[in-house]
């Protein structure tokens, strides 16, 4: 007797034939599937502990979020719509106005999110990516590893170092009273290395660490100046981390010219790493993805996707592999992958000014099986195949906006948000059926974000940043 079968439903496999079964099943035993195939034959072979009928449902693979921010889920739209306003809020509140609590709540009101929208492994920055981590002391990043335990998603969490200048001042509540430290970025990585140490690998394999460096600016460094060699000292400091317990490497917000500083000067490219933004690049930094094998994690609804173009389209073609991400969630974005897919393929077609740019079932393979390669777990994630970890999501097709159900692998990528997922399976364990979510008490978390979010605007005297700037009524711009 096996533990689960999905029968009557529509499954969008994403396996190598890119199978779609009109009235298929999934056979699933402890966190494995073992047989997709004809709703009647797999009935006929497996009798199951518990059956889930999917008849007017999808069936597909788990969602794969390839990029985003802990931390973001607790300063949404802060400053208006004004960058600034934003960026200031963020290292505010991620340096000066939080503890452990506060990234706990985070990273399950952020868990929550995605596994309400069908996203089953998502990665996450330990805060900004930049000149403000969470990585001073350990207990924040443990904080957020037992919180999105306890939801039982996939994670994959990015420590490092943030940026100079050295050392940086940061201010925790330990004890409800305010604590000065001035943290270096020796004490980074060390703390980097013990949340590896404890946490990689974790709750049977769904927690991951990877490492992040901060991107060098355009402009920023110049070879031959002491500053230039410090650069140097400190990425190859991050690097040989990833490297020394093989874990994958990160850096967050490329722009023309800094991949090829960052393969020229720091040697930081790789199989092993995967990029973000990668806005305006150069033919020679899309050669040098590609020769190099390093991914490129595209956010197609973030701001740095108005300032430039991620050039999705030409990666793809030159044999980059290219993941779909949120960016999530400040400072005006969700965890809704169907929304940030969608935005994708449109982005895209605006600027060649042709609709045959990205196709449909290309933007699907960019969240599961693509993002399943691009972070080096396709072996067990991104499809629905025998022998891979049973994380599959269920999409309720009895919607207006589904009708009438004729090519359904298209009335996904076009129609589908968040909210029409149904049932989502991890690892063999059903999270949430009929959106009802098992593992954790929804009320309890929404609460904690409140009382966090308040506790860090008291903290950091930020409370105007909620109000509502001049110009948002009545205006073409501000």
């Amino acid at each position: 007797m096996i533990d689960l079968l999905i029968k009557n439903g529509i499954i969008v496999t994403m396996d190598p034939q890119r199978r779609v079964l009109d009235n298929g099943a999934i056979a699933i035993d402890g966190d494995r599937i073992i047989a997709v195939g004809a709703s009647d034959d797999l009935e006929a072979q497996y009798e199951a502990r518990q059956v889930i009928d999917a008849h007017h449902k999808l069936a597909m693979p788990g969602i794969i979020d390839a990029h985003a921010h802990a931390g973001h889920g607790l300063i949404k739209t802060m400053g208006s719509d004004d960058a600034d306003l934003w960026y200031q809020a963020c290292q505010l509140i991620y340096t000066q106005g939080s503890d452990a609590p506060f990234w706990h709540a985070e990273a399950r009101l952020s868990a929550l999110e995605r596994l309400k929208t069908g996203t089953t492994f998502g990665v996450n920055y330990l805060g900004g990516g930049e000149s403000f981590m969470a990585t001073d002391e350990t207990r924040f990043g443990d904080a957020y590893c037992r919180a999105v335990a306890d939801v039982g998603i996939r994670a994959m969490l990015a420590v490092g170092p943030g940026g100079p200048p050295f050392p940086q001042t940061y201010r925790r509540w330990p004890d409800g009273a305010p604590v000065e430290q001035q943290i270096s970025h020796e004490q980074m990585m060390a703390s980097s290395e013990a949340l590896i140490q404890q946490w990689h690998g974790g709750a049977n394999g769904k927690i991951q660490l990877c490492v992040c460096f901060p991107t060098p600016k355009p402009g920023q460094y110049t070879p031959g100046t002491e500053a230039f060699a410090d650069l140097q000292r400190r990425a190859a400091d991050a690097r040989a981390l990833s490297r020394q317990y093989s874990v994958l490497f990160t850096m967050d917000g490329h722009q023309r010219s800094t991949i090829e500083f960052c393969h020229d000067h720091l040697h930081l490219l790789g199989s092993d790493a995967f990029f973000s933004h990668c806005i305006n690049l150069t033919e020679r930094e899309i050669a040098l993805c590609a020769e190099t094998g390093t991914r490129v994690a595209h956010n197609p609804s973030a701001v740095f996707s108005i300032m430039g173009r991620c050039p999705v389209p030409e990666l793809l073609d030159a044999g980059v592999i290219v993941m779909i991400c949120s960016d999530g969630t400040a400072p005006d974005r969700s965890y809704d992958m169907f929304r940030h897919m969608w935005q994708a393929m449109h982005y895209h077609r605006r600027h060649f000014e042709d609709p045959m740019v990205l196709p449909p079932g290309k933007a699907l393979e960019m969240i599961t099986i693509d993002a399943a390669h691009g972070l080096g777990v396709a072996d067990d994630l991104g499809s629905l195949e025998a022998g891979k970890k049973a994380d599959v999501v269920l999409i309720d097709l009895d919607k207006p906006h589904f009708y009438p159900l004729a090519m359904p692998v298209h009335r996904l990528i076009y129609f589908a948000k968040g909210s029409d997922v149904d049932t989502v399976v991890v690892d063999g364990e059903i999270l949430m059926a009929g959106r009802q979510v098992n593992t954790v008490n929804e009320a309890d978390i929404l609460a904690a974000a409140q009382a966090e979010m308040a506790l860090a605007l008291d903290r950091t005297d930020l409370w105007s940043y909620l109000e509502t700037r001049d110009g948002f009524w009545g205006r073409s711009r501000y």
